[in-house]
């Protein structure tokens, strides 16, 4: 039994989190690795599902959706940063920006993607990661995209794919980029142990479901 417990407090601190160790190196790779190509994209959108590092991943392998940015949007503090946000000193979530090409993909595919790569029952938690900057959130910016997600989420609620939902789905106000080190974190970082353990599994579990929206 102490051997479980300890197991599971081993994972449980692998969470999405990294040390300042390893940060100052990380910058200068991710800087160099960046392809700089123009983002051939005409629309954005904004979701929150967990750690950016997996959202990222995960909207990014979508056809016509050009770059994804990992940052932080749902609070009303200025200038949020990854330690602030993690204590759970903020009320921001950690968000992505999504670019995409409207004429290749849809919002409403996107907020498809978006409850089709996590779960959206568990409130202020997803996987082992466990706080409110871990909400699951959809940021409309128009009466069109709310009335979308909320049609979406009255779909899986009728057809019972989910008995509850604990989306919030908010109007946009504010998305904070996040420092240099979190961007393209997963293709980055294959090796480290959260991405092995929960980001990549999480991606082809997507990538699995919905082969056809896949790049």
């Amino acid at each position: 039994m102490k051997a479980i417990i300890l197991s599971l407090l081993v994972f449980g601190a692998m969470a999405c989190q990294n040390s300042s160790a390893t940060v100052a190196g990380d910058v200068q790779e991710i800087q160099q690795k960046k392809s700089g190509k123009p983002i051939k994209t005409n629309a954005v959108g904004y979701f929150a599902s967990g750690c950016f590092w997996c959202v990222e991943a995960v909207f990014e392998s979508v056809k016509g959706v050009g770059e994804v940015e990992s940052g932080y949007a749902g609070g009303t503090e200025k200038n949020p940063t990854y330690e602030m946000v993690g204590s759970g000193r903020t009320h921001h979530a950690e968000s992505v920006k999504v670019y995409y090409d409207s004429t290749i993909v849809s919002y409403s595919t996107l907020v498809k993607v978006f409850f089709g790569s996590h779960d959206p029952t568990t409130l202020n938690q997803q996987g082992p990661d466990r706080g409110p900057q871990y909400r699951s959130i959809i940021f409309y910016q128009n009466d069109s995209e709310k009335q979308l997600a909320d049609a979406y989420i009255m779909e899986l609620l009728k057809n019972k794919i989910f008995t509850r939902i604990t989306t919030e789905v908010v109007p946009f106000e504010k998305f904070y980029i996040a420092e240099g080190y979190h961007q393209n974190y997963e293709k980055l970082h294959p090796d480290q142990s959260y991405v092995r353990a929960v980001s990549i599994p999480r991606l082809n579990a997507f990538k699995a479901k919905y082969p056809e929206l896949l790049k």
